[in-house]
């Protein structure tokens, strides 16, 4: 018998208590402003805000690529921001599969929230990892079904979390099932970490041959991107995650894909380079990336045309190896603003040799592809142990 079986033997043999979300939590909504209250990275001081978009929908996990900065003018109350074992949620969404979606908060955080968004607070009988897992099974998101469509707003406000029923067992229970539950995320972050190690010795392995590579060609008079490409910037067009309409067509950010719409701005082939955010200095991701087909831009990453697509994915390899430190901008705010990135200069070679160039590079990404699309594949069927196992855990018989 598990320790699990043997709690749940001691303490509940005849079932748990089912209780409302309004007597076991507190619900506290974000922080409200107005457009003449943004700030800029390069301003003084100012409150970092996050959104619908700062939670991963699939991962639900947060992620900080398009943090909003307002002044400090801006009155935040200490329950708007972010604490130690808060449960973080979309409260209010154009698309109602965002609606709900939750990320959980390990630390206290210096971050506030905006108003489509609030915080859980648990009391003294709600374990906060238990629910955070309550919140990512099919309890929640079938609840969430019936009640917002009795509503063409999407909006979770505290009246509709209030009525939201909730199985609570004893609190060693509660903390056995969430250790229970964290154990497959953490064996998941292991399996990751390992193909991760792999993917790393690859990259610079890719790393070493690509500076060989770039730096025989230096020898070619340079070029700049305006000499090679057009600048489409003007084309950009952001969307509030408020208003955006669910879909499938790609919604790139600085990062890449943050979302997806139901319509585009643009239908082709395209460099698209990040503007700003922490990836600039990091580089956690490659800084110029190529789309094709159709596709939705914000105004965090720069759009370029080229008339040649070898010359796009040379362009596209080289800057990602590129040290940008000196077209770089801001410190709280990294930005390659357009002055800058048309300042950058190209070693461009002859077109066979752009296509010898690329073609080796080519090959090193074969390899390291052979491992990254094989780690998302076994993370994907962790998670879905981990989904079936969490619906299993958290369906209780209530007590009579």
């Amino acid at each position: 018998m598990s320790r699990l079986d043997e709690l749940l033997s001691e303490l509940c043999p005849d079932g748990v208590n089912i209780c409302k979300f309004s007597e076991l939590c507190e619900y506290v909504r974000g922080i409200t402003y107005n457009k003449s209250q943004e700030a800029q990275s390069n301003d003084a001081d100012y409150w970092k805000i996050l959104r619908a978009n700062n939670i991963i929908l699939t991962l639900n996990r947060l992620n900080f690529d398009d943090v909003k900065l307002i002044k400090k003018e801006v009155k935040i109350k200490p329950t708007q921001f972010l604490k130690a074992g808060d449960i973080l949620i979309c409260a209010g969404s154009g698309s109602k599969e965002h609606v709900g979606k939750v990320a959980y908060i390990f630390e206290d955080m210096d971050y506030s929230f905006g108003g489509f968004m609030a915080v859980i607070r648990c009391g003294i009988k709600m374990n906060s990892r238990f629910l955070f897992h309550i919140l990512t099974g099919s309890r929640f998101k079938n609840y969430l079904s019936f009640a917002l469509n009795s509503t063409t707003i999407n909006n979770l406000n505290a009246s509709i979390m209030a009525d939201f029923s909730i199985p609570v067992p004893p609190l060693p229970v509660q903390h056995e099932i969430a250790r229970v539950l964290d154990s497959f995320t953490e064996l998941t972050a292991e399996l990751t970490a390992e193909l991760t190690a792999e993917l790393t010795a690859r990259k610079k392995q890719y790393e070493h041959y690509a500076n060989l590579l770039f730096e025989s060609a230096k020898d070619v008079k340079p070029t700049t991107l305006e000499e090679v490409s057009e600048n489409c910037d003007y084309i950009r067009k952001p969307v509030t995650s408020g208003k955006r309409e669910a879909g499938e067509i790609p919604y790139y950010g600085a990062s890449g894909v943050v979302d997806y719409v139901n319509s585009f701005i643009l239908d082709g082939d395209y460099l698209l380079i990040s503007e700003d955010g922490a990836n600039l200095i990091a580089r956690n991701t490659p800084i110029a990336f190529s789309i094709t087909g159709k596709a939705w831009v914000n105004n965090h990453a720069h759009i370029l045309k080229f008339k040649s697509l070898t010359t796009q994915k040379y362009v596209e390899r080289y800057l990602n190896m590129l040290d940008l430190t000196p077209f770089i901008t801001g410190a709280a705010q990294p930005k390659l603003n357009q002055k800058n990135l048309n300042l950058i200069q190209i070693p461009l070679p002859s077109m066979d040799e752009q296509i010898r160039i690329i073609s080796i590079l080519d090959r090193f990404d074969a390899i390291a592809n052979d491992i990254s699309i094989g780690l998302p594949a076994e993370i994907a069927a962790r998670q879905k142990q981990y989904e079936y196992y969490r619906d299993k855990l958290l369906t209780f018989k209530p007590l009579s």
